[in-house]
Order: structure tokens, then sequence, then C-alpha cells
């Protein structure tokens, strides 16, 4: 029978020994508590408690993923928005976490959502959607403070969703396309500006040199004149224009030949646009 109660000891000491020795996590902390009163935290590693007279409280201290759920918001410009966030957080203090508060995720997770009302309602709509950076950092900074005294700190919170009303989402459109057409009206009054400005340097210019219009007009002619089903009226005058331009290519030339070296003699005639200029005697009748 001895052999029995031999077995029956190291059962009761293998079970002893299992419930005195405790492993502590890398990430993890562990706090000490000896007959209900705090003795000390405990590193990562092996730890041995006294059993039944020792309790270890285990604390990760790896950074939390708390999502801040959706909730109705009005802004100070009285436009109702459902704002949702995301914050990170992790414990530094493992004594704190567990002594001072009794759920620290669940505090958290309240005063975060309390925080995001109250500092989005102290911007208005425009802010909120524009300065998100800025609450972000308003709500980080509340949080800290909040939960200092738990031995949390709070690493990060950023606004995940903004849910507008329909018909603010219609006005805002509106507001967008005319802002578009108020864009495009001033880009095309700056071309016609520019285009204006163009128009009239090349008005002094032909101002300046009467013949550069001339030329113009015949140039004009010559592109009507590509359809050839197309037929031109022009006033009488501009017969008188050919004229003169002959004339004054004629005049051209001739100071060209008395420049150049004697040649064999030969006719010049004026030609404008491959077509030469023929000046024509008027038939007069007695």
């Amino acid at each position: 029978m001895w052999y029995l109660w031999l077995a029956l000891i190291l059962m009761l000491l293998f079970i002893v020994a299992s419930l005195a020795v405790k492993v502590v996590k890398q990430y993890e902390q562990g706090v000490l508590f000896r007959l209900g009163k705090v003795i000390g935290v405990r590193q990562a590693g092996l730890t041995v408690i006294i059993p039944f007279v020792d309790v270890l409280n285990r604390v990760s201290l790896r950074i939390v993923t708390m999502p801040i759920q959706s909730q109705g918001i009005i802004t100070r410009d009285n436009v109702s928005v459902d704002v949702s966030a995301v914050a990170y957080y992790r414990i530094v203090d493992a004594e704190k976490s567990v002594v001072a508060i009794e759920n620290v995720g669940a505090a958290i997770n309240q005063i975060a959502q309390t925080t995001l009302r109250k500092v989005v309602g102290q911007h208005t709509l425009d802010e909120t959607l524009s300065e998100t950076d800025r609450i972000n950092i308003d709500i980080k900074t509340i949080l800290d403070v909040a939960t200092e005294d738990w031995g949390v700190q709070v690493t990060l919170v950023e606004l995940k969703d903004i849910q507008l009303p329909d018909s603010m989402k219609r006005a805002m459109a509106r507001q967008a396309e005319a802002e578009r057409e108020k864009r495009a009206k001033i880009i095309a009054a700056e071309g016609e500006a520019l285009a204006a400005d163009a128009l009239g340097s090349a008005a002094d210019i032909m101002m300046a040199h009467p013949l550069a219009l001339q030329l113009r007009n015949l140039q004009t002619l010559v592109e009507l004149g590509v359809d050839k089903n197309s037929t031109v009226v022009f006033r009488a005058p501009l017969m008188s224009t050919i004229g003169e331009l002959g004339t004054f290519l004629a005049r051209e030339n001739n100071a060209a030949a008395a420049v150049a070296p004697p040649t064999a003699s030969r006719d010049v005639t004026p030609v404008v646009n491959g077509m030469p200029l023929t000046t024509t005697t008027p038939y007069t009748t007695g």
C-alpha cells in the first residue's frame, strides 16, 4: 500500500507545482496580489507564487485597436452628421490598469465616444471635412489626459467615416458644379481678353502698314476660294487695291533691276498668289 501513498503524494506535489509556477509572456506584465494586496509587478518569464495565497493578473502591453461606433452628431452650424472613428491605445502601467479601473477597455470606449461628440460638435461642417487632422489631435489630447490615471496611453485617433444627409450631399454637389462653371467662365473671359489684346496689336500694325491689310484681304479671298463651289462677291475698291499692289510690286522689281548688273531685257510681270497681274487700258467711247 505504500506505493499508493507515494503516488498520491507525487500527484499532490505536481498539482501544487502547477499552481505555484506561472509564465508571463514577453508582451505581458503580471500584477501579483498577496492576500488581496499588491506586492509587485512581475516581468516576462517564469514566476513562482504561493498557491491559494497569491493571485497573478496578467496584463497585455500590446497596442489595442478600438473602433468607436458611428453616432449622430450636430455640428456647430446645426448640421446632423454620423461620425465614426478608431482609436489605438496601449497600457504603460500594468498596476494602475488593474487597480485604478475595473474594465479599462470599456471605459476608454465610452470616454472616446463622448469626446468624439464633444470635439466634432465644436466645429462646423466644413471644418469637420477639411480639418480632420486637427480634430484627431484634439481627441487624442483629451483622451490622454483622461486616461493617464488609468495607466493607459492613447497612441492614435483617426476619424474613419463621416456620413452626410442626402439633402446636404445634393447641396454640396450643386455648389461644386457652380464652382466649376465659375472657373470655366473666368478662363473663357481671360482667353477673350488675351485675344482682344492680340487683335489690338494686329490692328496697330496694319494701321502703320496699309499694305499689310490689303495682303490680308487677298489671303482671305484665297481661303474663301478653297471651295470650288463658292462664289465671292467683293466691292470695287478691292480692284484698285490689286492694282496698287501690282504697281508696288512693279516698282520694287524695277528698283531691283536698276541695282543689279545689266542683263538681257525681258518683260517683268508681277505675280500675286501664282496669278500674273496685267494692267488694262480702260476703253472709252467718244
